[in-house]
């Protein structure tokens, strides 16, 4: 993978993970308590999570092609790494303080970890589709 598309996924993986944060956090508001509003620190405090969460992909870069073992290593250290850095910033900043608020913060790490792998993939599954069939169509037009 170039470094231009590297970047380019860091970015779309951000844009990802704080709109599924927002739209988590809005959701879970409603629910249990509607009538607290977003302030913009808060606001300040996901976008900078998403960016951490984000940047935090150098883990995955390689400029060279990984085999599917060193792949799947690669995916399992970043996800540990991104466990630890978040739940030790919210520590840190006090956004959680008991050990249940730290596991349920472990587990809504998971459960986005999990969507945006999800949407990778199916992006990186589209993508080979379309080279699949630009390759076809190009052994169809030499055989002819």
């Amino acid at each position: 993978m170039q470094l231009t598309d590297f970047i380019k996924k860091v970015l779309q993986q951000f844009l990802i993970i704080f709109a599924l944060i927002i739209i988590i956090l809005t959701f879970l508001r409603q629910l249990y308590y509607p009538e607290v509003a977003f302030d913009l620190k808060s606001i300040y405090i996901v976008m900078a999570f998403s960016l951490f969460a984000s940047l935090l992909g150098f883990i995955l870069y390689s400029p060279n092609n990984l085999s599917e073992k060193n792949s799947r290593i690669r995916m399992v250290i970043h996800f540990l790494a991104l466990e630890a850095l978040l739940i030790t910033l919210a520590s840190i900043t006090g956004i959680v303080d008991s050990v249940l608020s730290k596991s349920i913060l472990a587990i809504q790490i998971a459960v986005i970890y999990c969507i945006v792998r999800l949407l990778s993939w199916q992006q990186d599954k589209k993508v080979s589709n379309e080279i699949n069939e630009k390759l076809h169509l190009l052994r169809k037009s030499l055989k002819e």
